[in-house]
């Protein structure tokens, strides 16, 4: 998938992240909106890029039964966003800074705006 793709399908479905599975059907990667901004657009590359050459590599997972506080330190420690959880090498779910704000606080800023539906 070329970067313009991903971009595409990001805008089409309200999303900010593609997850890049390989022939294995394993995660291999993610791409986000960011990073087709930072290491695409910045860069001069064309937008025919394929994902797989520009996408995070350096992936943080979880598993699905995994307690909610796992997950927030690992987001915490490592700085990210994004949380694929993962099951026998199969992503099986995704949770976000948003989803967690949901569940944490309900009632705060970033839950709202989290809550909120798109502006597109």
């Amino acid at each position: 998938m070329s970067a313009q793709s991903a971009a595409e399908l990001m805008r089409n479905e309200d999303i900010g992240d593609v997850l890049v599975i390989g022939e294995d059907n394993r995660l291999v990667g993610i791409l986000t909106d960011r990073d087709i901004v930072v290491r695409i657009l910045a860069e001069g590359r064309d937008l025919q890029t394929p994902i797989a050459d520009v996408c995070s590599r350096d992936l943080t997972t979880i598993g699905p039964d995994e307690p909610i506080r796992q997950a927030v330190n690992l987001m915490r420690e490592r700085a990210i966003r994004r949380l694929p959880a993962v099951e026998n090498g199969q992503v099986v779910g995704m949770l976000t800074l948003g989803d967690v704000a949901l569940e944490r606080d309900s009632r705060s800023t970033l839950a709202d705006i989290s809550a909120a539906p798109p502006k597109i």
